[in-house]
């Protein structure tokens, strides 16, 4: 013991000197490496600062533009609200004085002086009608409208069924279809997800045109048989009106509707040979036949039978008509331009001869510049549900009595 430990001592003596040299090396690598950082450092120092500066100097550049820049906003904003208040204004007086200033009645000369050649030959009764009912309203004006959503193609028909649920929608998209779209309320109609909360009716024919109409639970439709008008062939006379029982899904009735020749009543409208409506007096077929391709007619339906009772040649011109409605036994003809313009009702025939075109109101739709391919009036709702290029639209009809001055 005594003979190792000096031994041990003497080890270590022989190998402090080497590990004093690493020390001394390791220290001047790490003053080194803190010298290096501390520049980088000082470098970054002056580079925030440089920009600091620089993000200081550009703020205050800008902000007089900002200021500047605001206050054009300002200036265009309140021109913007300026011009749209003349706008406003000028349609306003556009409307008062076409209300004032009413364009013609669409009545030809000589049908008014002389009595001829209005009166068509081929049997057409042209008599007045005896109203069933005390309705006596015409419309004073198109309210207001309300875009409901955009569904389905650009052309197509919704409407509720005047006589039957309040809150049932029905849904007919495209001129050439067998399925319709039945929603059980307006609201899950506006749905983003509409078409999972409809069921889905089968028809067994192919509807034609935007023509059809839902009433009393049915739906009434124009079918093209093979050789139907437009098939190109003899059997010009062949449109087919069906009527579909919705709830049981069966076809209750078909008839050939009593006309020769058929053509598309509506010049801007021209899938659709046979337009049917209802008002408050029943069920009405607005057409045109190439015995007179200038004119509308009209005619008044038996819904249980599908049978004709009475035909009318109307004053109403075919030339730039997209749809018409009906509103106590007033058939009302809405016209427009190509490319689509602000549509108007300018044509009016009253089957009972109570209103005249002196004191038909031609008004114009609220400030829309589209096409209307379809329009379905409720009696029940004062409303007209229609289809204009996909969208869905509401217009509330305000009304006054036809024997009122306009």
């Amino acid at each position: 013991m005594g003979l190792s430990s000096p031994l041990l001592i003497l080890f270590l003596l022989s190998w402090s000197g080497p590990l004093r040299g690493q020390q001394h090396h390791l220290v001047e690598y790490m003053e080194r490496r803190l010298a290096s950082l501390e520049e980088r450092l000082a470098q970054c120092q002056d580079q925030s600062s440089r920009h600091a500066a620089e993000l200081r100097d550009f703020k205050n550049k800008m902000l007089p533009l900002l200021e500047v820049a605001e206050k054009e906003r300002e200036a265009l904003r309140t021109e913007a609200d300026s011009i749209s208040g003349r706008v406003d204004r000028l349609e306003r007086e556009v409307d008062y004085l076409e209300t004032q200033n009413p364009a013609l009645p669409c009545v030809e000369l000589d049908e008014k002086v002389t009595g001829g050649p209005g009166t068509k030959a081929k049997g057409r009764r042209n008599e007045k009608y005896d109203m069933m009912t005390d309705c006596s309203y015409t419309i004073s004006q198109v309210r207001s409208m309300k875009i409901l959503k955009r569904f389905g193609g650009p052309v197509g028909l919704w409407t509720k069924d005047p006589l039957g649920p309040t809150e049932k929608i029905y849904v007919l998209d495209g001129t050439q279809n067998d399925t319709a779209f039945v929603f059980p309320r307006l609201r899950d109609f506006t749905l983003a997800m509409a078409a999972r909360k409809a069921s889905r009716v089968r028809v067994p024919f192919p509807w034609v045109g935007t023509g059809q109409l839902v009433y009393g639970g049915f739906l009434y439709y124009a079918r093209r048989p093979p050789g139907g008008p437009g098939g190109g062939s003899e059997l010009e006379n062949t449109l087919q009106l069906i009527k579909f029982h919705l709830a049981n899904r069966t076809v209750v009735d078909s008839s050939v509707f009593p006309a020769e020749r058929l053509i598309p009543p509506y010049g801007l409208t021209t899938d659709t040979y046979i337009d049917l409506a209802a008002d408050e007096e029943g069920l009405w077929a607005v057409y045109a036949t190439r015995e007179d391709d200038r004119h509308l007619c009209l005619a008044k339906l038996d819904p249980q039978t599908l049978d004709t009772e009475q035909q009318w040649d109307t004053p109403c011109p075919r030339e730039n008509a997209e749809a018409a409605f009906i509103i106590c036994g007033t058939l009302y003809v809405v016209y427009n331009t190509r490319p689509a313009s602000r549509a108007r009702i300018q044509c009016s025939f009253d089957v009972s001869g109570t209103l005249t075109p002196e004191r038909a109101a031609l008004s114009y739709f609220p400030r829309r510049y589209g096409a209307h391919a379809s329009l379905r009036y409720n009696p029940r709702e004062r409303q007209l549900y229609a289809w204009d290029d996909g969208y869905q639209i509401v217009y509330k009809l305000e009304m006054r009595k036809k024997e009122e001055e306009v």
